[in-house]
């Protein structure tokens, strides 16, 4: 235990842990079982879920892809995969060891269906397996089914378990689908997808997942604005100048440019994952913490947003450069990106929630790739202390106050205030208070699936999207795709890679408003002006 932790300790004592129940018996079907997204997330995080005794009692785990392979042949590869992540810290699937167990445990009752997802015949065929597997392993006729696959074919997935009879519940069983996103890649195409699904299934059966509210400190948002009572009555208009959301990441797009190429940083981050960020930050107090209600409160806040107009975005695309002392490519020279795109890899943009709370409150979000450092954060920045009570001492003036609820890497929350150095003469000096979760809690291998999972085996959809709030966050960045479809940029690359993005972002949060700028990415949790 940390020296921290042991003086915090003496004060504050954390009470033991509460312990979850595993949930009741089920199946888990995935849809793209030999999948980049099953073997680095989705098994990792369902192994973890076994090691803590999270998985049901009666389970079975039915992979469906089109190879032809074996169940041990698939079993095999996936714990390969595994075990590359064992004492990997870096990795985002990080495991301490694969207990055997454990491993056995979630894997005893494992089969594999082969068959096209375009092929009616291949949901007939599953739905005589999922028969036979409650037969034999007790699952109850629940399943819950996992689409870890292209987007195009959600749709065509959904639609055939709704012809086959497979997405049919009653009050004896239920059946529950697991949308990956992106949910559309336009307002119309999401209106479009909603609309097909919703044909076949009840909004209670869609679980549109979003792996950045699986991370325990993006939860943790709702629990320290509404659990302490010394923050709630400063968070609005009166006290907050302006808000920061960074997402930044050092990775390019590897081996993803075919993906990119079509989708770009705003359509792959900011409806979704930087948007999940900002309702936690504004959404107002929910009723009751139950799913209904915080799902509710999110949806008021996207609703309360205008589109985004020209001057309220900045795009941006990384040029070649250096990160962690390797020389980088630019995007152009990336595989599988074409030599002259205009697919931006970085965006930055400026809206407002236009309700009685956040008037006038002006909220900064930015995301990119080959950023200079690895950050996800939500600043706060207050408003400034009035300066008169120091007009004659020496000082040049006040710093403001920020509040810091730090995502990823390094997850804590921090605050930055003044104080008085000591001596004789009135200095004042900025100082930080920090809670690091690692100084109080034990690490656990998380790949930020495992909530997320459990969740819907329980039925509890609070961390997942509807269909009205998926619309509700296009039809805010809809006016700048339109606009960027016949309006090309002129500069393009136009930041470094190993650089804080486009200097163009930097007029962007200054305008009106001299006294703002972005927070440095090259001082993590230092001193920002």
């Amino acid at each position: 235990m940390p020296d921290q932790q042991a003086s915090a300790t003496r004060v504050l004592a954390v009470p033991p842990r509460r312990e979850a129940h595993p949930p009741g018996p089920c199946a888990m079907v995935i849809f793209g079982a030999g999948g980049d997204l099953t073997k680095r997330l989705l098994v990792p995080a369902l192994f973890n879920l076994a090691r803590t005794r999270l998985i049901p009692d009666n389970f079975a785990i039915v992979g469906v892809d089109i190879a032809e392979r074996t169940v041990e042949d698939w079993r095999a590869s996936l714990l390969d995969m595994l075990k590359g992540f064992v004492g990997n810290p870096a990795s985002e699937s990080h495991v301490e060891q694969v207990d055997q167990a454990s491993w056995n445990r979630l894997t005893a009752h494992m089969s594999y269906v082969q068959g096209d997802l375009n092929d009616p015949g291949l949901y007939d065929k599953l739905s005589e397996h999922l028969d036979a597997v409650a037969g034999r392993h007790g699952t109850g006729g629940n399943v819950l089914f996992y689409l870890a696959i292209s987007d195009r074919f959600f749709a065509t997935v959904v639609e055939n378990l709704g012809r086959s009879g497979l997405a049919h519940q009653d009050g004896r069983r239920w059946r529950r689908v697991v949308i990956e996103k992106p949910f559309g890649h336009s307002l119309e195409s999401a209106k479009d997808l909603n609309a097909r699904i919703l044909k076949v299934l009840d909004e209670s059966q869609i679980y549109r997942i979003d792996h950045f509210l699986g991370k325990e400190t993006v939860q943790n948002i709702m629990a320290f604005r509404f659990a302490n009572g010394l923050f709630e009555p400063i968070w609005n208009r009166d006290r907050i100048d302006h808000v920061q959301i960074t997402v930044a990441e050092t990775v390019g797009v590897e081996h993803r440019g075919r993906f990119y190429e079509r989708t770009g940083a705003l359509r792959d981050m900011v409806p979704n994952h930087v948007f999940q960020l900002l309702a936690m930050v504004t959404m107002e107090p929910p009723v009751n913490f139950d799913q209904n209600s915080i799902r509710t409160k999110k949806a008021d806040v996207f609703a309360a947003i205008k589109p985004l107009e020209a001057d309220d975005v900045v795009r941006g695309q990384y040029g070649s450069g250096t990160i962690d002392g390797k020389h980088v490519v630019s995007y152009r020279e990336e595989p599988d990106v074409a030599a002259g795109s205009n697919i931006e890899t970085y965006v930055a943009l400026r809206l407002k929630v236009d309700n009685w709370r956040w008037a006038g409150v002006p909220f900064f979000l930015r995301t990119g790739k080959h950023m200079s450092r690895r950050d996800t954060e939500i600043a706060i920045r207050f408003k400034q202390a009035p300066y008169a009570p120091f007009e004659d001492t020496p000082v040049d003036a006040l710093r403001p106050n920020w509040m810091v609820l730090q995502i990823q890497p390094d997850e804590g929350i921090s605050l930055q205030f003044e104080v008085k150095r000591p001596g004789p003469v009135v200095q004042l000096v900025p100082v930080r208070m920090d809670f690091r979760y690692r100084d109080w809690f034990p690490p656990e291998p998380n790949v930020g699936y495992e909530t997320l999972i459990y969740d819907c085996m329980m039925g509890d959809a609070t961390l997942f999207q509807r269909a009205d709030m998926v619309e509700a966050t296009w039809r805010v960045v809809q006016p700048i795709l339109d606009l960027w479809e016949v309006n090309t940029p002129r500069h393009f690359p136009n930041y470094a890679s190993g650089s804080e993005g486009p200097t163009s972002a930097d007029a962007l949060i200054k305008h009106n408003a001299p006294h703002r700028a972005w927070r440095s990415l090259d001082t993590p949790n230092g001193h920002h002006s």
